[in-house]
């Protein structure tokens, strides 16, 4: 009996060093990859800035000019939106605003919409989804160049009821055996614009001012 009640235990405490080990690397690991995930993410975010508003068109230091706006009306738990402002010799020639589409088929799009200080489109990016590969993953740029429809586009180009997929009465395609994605990506651009012309003037007046990078040189 004895013999077993030893047994027994040697084999407990392997089974908790064992526990022990196992939690601490996936601990570990977890770690690492969130860190290289966030990483990642953050190379993705600056590689979309420039292509929204490439290097040619702005002389500022595009990722270090942000500047916090009034909270977003989609969520206002969120605080104030932080917006980079693209600027030419000092002057701002355009914006790109953060904007979330959390009506994707398989959860939140999250994008990058810059747009002009006459309120039109000048590139929308996406920067993280979970949409189906082969389907909804279209809206990346790698698979398709769906999304730069969305170029030169304004709230009076399309008209309003006009800012939906083909399916529901729109202008914009939506992709074979999926709708749903292309539709939230839609809906979410065309918030952004409405975001921004209601805020228009508190807007440029932040803009205006000279960028903080600069008050002090």
């Amino acid at each position: 009996m004895s013999t077993l009640i030893t047994s027994i235990r040697r084999s407990a405490v392997g089974l908790g060093l064992f526990a022990i080990l196992t939690g601490g690397t996936i601990a570990l690991t977890q770690g690492f990859t969130k860190d290289r995930i966030a990483e990642q993410a953050a190379r993705a975010e600056a590689k979309a800035l420039f292509e929204i508003i490439p290097e040619s068109r702005h002389n500022n230091d595009l990722l270090n000019d942000a500047v916090a706006l009034p909270a977003d009306e989609r969520a206002p738990d969120a605080g104030p939106v932080l917006a980079w402002v693209a600027r030419q010799d000092g002057q701002p020639v355009g914006m790109i605003f953060p904007a979330v589409a959390p009506d994707g088929y398989s959860g939140n799009i999250h994008l990058l919409v810059g747009i002009d200080l006459d309120g039109t489109v000048l590139g929308v990016r996406v920067t993280s989804h979970r949409e189906t590969p082969g389907l909804g993953d279209r809206i990346e740029t790698r698979k398709s160049d769906w999304v730069l429809n969305f170029d030169g586009r304004s709230l009076n180009n399309p008209l309003p009821k006009e800012w939906n997929v083909k399916k529901n009465g729109g202008v914009f395609d939506q992709f074979t055996g999926a709708t749903i994605t292309p539709r939230a990506v839609v809906k979410a651009v065309q918030k952004t614009l409405v975001y921004y012309r209601k805020h228009r003037d508190d807007i440029r007046k932040v803009i205006t001012a000279q960028p903080a990078s600069e008050e002090h040189s």
